[in-house]
């Protein structure tokens, strides 16, 4: 039994399921195949047999489906739910024990959704990290980018970092990130090029990328509602921009 699932309840969604089955090595149900039995009951039937859920569906549709099953955050699956057109990846079901948060940032990495983390402890963490960085750099050069960028404000209130889609599988950046639990936002070039949110332009960056600039942009994507607080600062090949979110601020 495979551990993450994906649950569609139309046949329109196949492509979307198939190619995140691809990525998670997910199962995918097709209810309309057995058109005989309920697909609420084939649901409820199938819900404890996987540690983790996407459904591929509108969250009013996944409410109805999960009711009357869940029975603990410490036991339940994670779920999360993503619309059909991949536009919100949101983790509907242990967020924190069941690690619907991080399959949502995963889910958001594959389709370039956004991810809607709603659980407190980190919806109200008011830091947003833009990272770029040179080719093959290390897990601690970046650490050591991003606490000169803090400049004594805790890594504990960094709510998500966020990059460009070419850096999505770089190795050190993913590391930093793992090592300090961050979850990774990948903004998709495009999006960082429509913007031009960067107070620094980069010749070398915009000949080898493409874009004027990638921490500075990418951070205040991930954080619309936040204010620059570290313009793009440059250490040995890392750049790193810190972004507060400003409805957090406003109510201290």
């Amino acid at each position: 039994m495979s551990h993450t699932a994906i649950w569609t309840v139309r046949e329109s969604a196949l492509p979307l399921a198939r190619q995140l089955a691809a990525a998670l090595d997910a199962t995918v149900y097709q209810p309309w195949q057995r058109p005989d039995d309920n697909a609420r009951q084939q649901f409820a039937a199938a819900f404890h047999q996987h540690r983790q859920w996407v459904l591929l569906m509108a969250s009013g549709i996944a409410v109805r489906y999960l009711d009357g099953l869940p029975q603990s955050k410490l036991t339940d699956p994670a779920v999360v739910v993503l619309d059909e057109a991949a536009r919100f990846a949101i983790p509907l079901l242990s967020g924190h024990e069941g690690g619907a948060n991080a399959l949502a940032y995963q889910i958001a990495r594959l389709t370039a959704a956004t991810p809607a983390i709603t659980t407190a402890t980190e919806a109200l963490k008011p830091l947003t990290l833009g990272i770029g960085c040179r080719r093959g750099k290390s897990a601690e050069a970046i650490e050591l980018a991003v606490l000169q960028a803090l400049a004594g404000r805790s890594l504990t209130e960094v709510r998500e970092v966020a990059t460009i889609d070419l850096k999505a599988d770089e190795a050190g950046l993913l590391e930093f990130c793992a090592r300090h639990a961050l979850p990774l936002r990948v903004i998709a070039r495009a999006d960082v090029a429509a913007r031009g949110w960067t107070g620094q332009p980069s010749a070398w960056v915009q000949q080898n990328v493409g874009v004027d600039g990638v921490c500075e942009p990418c951070a205040l994507i991930a954080s619309p509602r936040g204010r620059l607080l570290v313009p793009k600062m440059a250490r040995e090949g890392v750049t790193v921009a810190v972004v507060e979110d400003g409805f957090v601020s406003a109510s201290e």
